[in-house]
């Protein structure tokens, strides 16, 4: 559905700002611009919501613009003015100045992977002959734009190693442009394929083409807010333009519905994983390659549940599913016989979470998560359990991708306190212990991570539910209730966090600060009966859980209230919206960033639509009641004195359109009855967050802590 403008767009072009703002020091009363409003009240099954914000959400309108650059005015005078703001600058310039790489890929006879040498703006996609050969550059990012706002999204290469299909994202928007690369020449062909959203491409083994997805080109003026429906799959030819790609599938009379193509190891079939909205359950076509003239078939329908492609063993296809298991399961499907009284379980689910699987010749390694910490067992074709793999530690891993014949496969392992270590698995080994773990690099910061100790704690929520925590402090930190302590959480979309490292997080425990991070319902750390938890009318769950784990670290002499700052994004950017106007009185700080915050209008723009099955919506009668108790924007009330809050957000956010922050922002900084901050970050030429500069990453992350340490007293 189009968004419509409320009013002409000569008349938006008269409401904003009615006075200039002068400087402001950290010291003193904040004058914030004044945001006019408008008279619109709408009405939601008999209940009238007045929204007079909402000419913001003409984002790219004059009117907008004046407000973004006087709303930036203020918030950079205060930040400018804090303490330690220039020492927090040149601390995180230092922390992120370290090498980070990629993981390899082996195609052909070639490596490909990515590699930042510090503070590179954009990381560069390198090819080598040899892992400890020269490398050379194939794509650099940074070359594409002055800012160093254009990044390398996605890449695909062909099997041979020959060709590389590469995305590109500009300014953080989630509109894709695809091209092709030539690996030996380093040129480009002609081949450009545009509008792609939410899709990867898919080659085929003899390089003629990639299958990939997209959608009709948005109509002008509306690129960051139209709504993205009926997405249709494509088959690009090499040497052909995009206009003349033939339709592979396409589902007008589902406008929801999405598509991802995977082709199998062995060229024979499309495995097309059919997606609507962001709901854990998904549809497979599947499409013969090896037939002339084959049509797309159904093999698994009815959206009961989530499937995703492992591998493929002649006629047999792998899928890992929570079908009948909500922690999930590895089955196999004969194409022939796609019934589920044909399909075969071959790893069974247990009490772990798996989270990936990978088939290496006749053995998978499958990924799964005890209490949002990684372990990695290896079973063979028939699902035996042959042994448990060792990792280096307790934390996270990733990778495990290759082809079902390789050679080797590469992991990443981290944790709160380990930067980016990759390692080789030699999957020829003959050995008992075949595919021992080789470290191939590790990232080394100028920082004694030693001193740093990490661990897991529980609390209790409200309704006796138990929620993990893991804490992150310097192993000196006296717990005596005088730290400041930063809780940060997600609780949404099947989205499991588990230990990672951050220079932006180290920087803030460098400092004498505490970060944690709880494990909310909402998140995938313990299935889908967890998740389901916390979705649409259990979504005050997740709410719930996040105080539980504020006031636990207040109980425990972590922290106290006035010493507790929360942070979330997208999602999370809600959490704390709604977690600050339930519990002001809980924290000292708040910083939502990229939030949905308007709970009633958010299925309006771009994917919005898609989160319906997660919160429900405004317009089913029995959501709107819960959808009001808890929409950040509608939970503002006059007279409330809110924690410091520091609002960011981005104006190329197509995926959370930044209407969101703008009216909850202005609606906060009109509510406020304390002289707490309430302010405004607006990043320019950025979006949701992925492909942001590494310079813009450290001048947010000086932003947020200066800004904590200053209001965390």
């Amino acid at each position: 559905m189009k968004y419509l403008l409320p009013r002409s767009l000569a008349s938006f072009l008269v409401i904003g700002l009615t006075s200039a703002v002068p400087a402001q020091n950290a010291t003193s009363k904040l004058t914030y611009p004044e945001t006019e409003t408008v008279d619109i009240t709408d009405t939601y099954h008999g209940i009238s919501v007045a929204d007079p914000y909402r000419w913001l959400e003409g984002t790219e309108s004059d009117a907008t613009r004046a407000w973004i650059d006087a709303q930036n005015e203020v918030t950079q005078n205060y930040l400018q003015s804090l303490p330690g703001r220039d020492e927090m600058r040149q601390r995180l310039e230092k922390l992120w100045n370290y090498e980070r790489y990629g993981i390899p890929r082996r195609r052909g006879d070639r490596y490909f992977y990515s590699h930042n040498d510090g503070l590179q703006n954009q990381s560069v996609f390198y090819t080598a002959e040899s892992l400890d050969a020269p490398r050379k550059v194939l794509i650099d990012p940074n070359t594409l734009s002055e800012d160093g706002t254009v990044a390398l999204a996605s890449t695909a290469v062909t099997k041979d190693g020959t060709l590389v299909a590469y995305g590109l994202a500009d300014g953080g928007s989630d509109w894709r442009t695809w091209k092709v690369r030539d690996v030996a020449s380093g040129e480009d062909l002609e081949d450009v394929v545009r509008w792609v959203k939410f899709s990867g491409v898919a080659w085929l083994p003899d390089n003629s083409g990639f299958f990939y997805s997209r959608y009709d080109a948005p109509e002008e003026g509306a690129e960051l807010t139209g709504t993205n429906e009926n997405q249709k799959m494509y088959f690009h030819r090499l040497g052909t333009t995009q206009d003349n790609d033939p339709l592979i599938l396409a589902r007008p009379d589902n406008p929801k519905w999405g598509f991802s193509p995977s082709v199998t190891d062995d060229g024979r079939f499309l495995v097309i994983h059919n997606w609507k909205g962001s709901e854990p359950k998904s549809q497979i076509f599947i499409k013969r390659l090896d037939q002339e003239s084959a049509e797309v078939k159904e093999l698994i329908i009815g959206f009961d549940a989530e499937y995703e492609l492992v591998g493929s063993v002649g006629d047999r296809l792998y899928f890992l599913t929570d079908h009948e298991a909500p922690r999930r399961r590895l089955i196999s499907v004969d194409v022939n016989k796609s019934g589920r009284d044909h399909w075969v379980e071959v790893v069974a689910e247990s009490d772990d979470v798996i989270e990936s699987a990978s088939l290496f010749g006749e053995v998978f390694y499958v990924t799964a998560l005890r209490d949002a910490r990684s372990r990695v067992t290896r079973h063979a074709i028939d699902g035996k359990l042959i042994d448990e793999f060792e990792l280096p530690g307790l934390g996270s891993v990733g990778g495990f991708g290759g082809y079902q014949d390789a050679a080797e496969t590469f992991f990443s392992f981290t944790n709160y306190v380990t930067p980016g270590a990759i390692y080789r698995v030699d999957l020829d080994d003959p050995s008992p212990e075949k595919g021992t773990a080789e470290l191939w690099r590790q990232s080394e910061l100028e920082i004694n991570l030693d001193h740093f100790v990490t661990e897991q704690v529980f609390c209790t929520s409200k309704d006796g539910t138990k929620i993990p925590i893991i804490i992150t402090r310097h192993q000196d930190t006296k717990l005596d209730g005088s730290n400041q302590t930063l809780l940060y959480a997600y609780g949404g979309f099947n989205i499991s966090l588990t230990p990672s490292f951050s220079p932006g997080n180290a920087a803030w425990v460098d400092a004498g600060g505490i970060y944690a991070v709880a494990n909310l319902r909402g998140g995938g750390e313990y299935g889908r009966q967890w998740h389901e938890a916390g979705m649409r009318l259990g979504k005050q769950n997740v709410f719930d859980d996040f105080i539980a784990a504020a006031e636990y670290l207040i109980d425990s002499g972590y922290t106290s209230s006035k010493r507790l700052g929360i942070r979330g994004g997208s999602n999370g950017g809600l959490l704390v919206g709604a977690v600050m106007t339930q519990r002001p009185d809980l924290f000292g700080a708040c910083l939502p960033a990229v939030g949905v915050m308007d709970m009633l209008r958010f299925q309006k723009f771009t994917i919005g639509w898609a989160w319906v099955g997660e919160y429900g919506s405004s317009d089913e009668e029995d959501q709107i009641k819960n959808l009001l108790s808890y929409s950040p924007l509608h939970n503002l009330k006059d007279g409330t004195c809110y924690p410091a809050t520091l609002v960011t957000t981005a104006d190329r956010d197509d995926r959370v359109v930044p209407g969101h922050s703008f009216k909850f922002a202005a609606a906060l900084q009109e509510a406020q009855q304390c002289d707490n901050p309430t302010l405004i970050r607006i990043e320019t030429r950025a979006g949701h967050g992925a492909g942001t500069p590494v310079s813009k990453r450290i001048e947010e992350y000086t932003d947020l802590w200066t800004f904590l340490k200053a209001n965390l007293q």
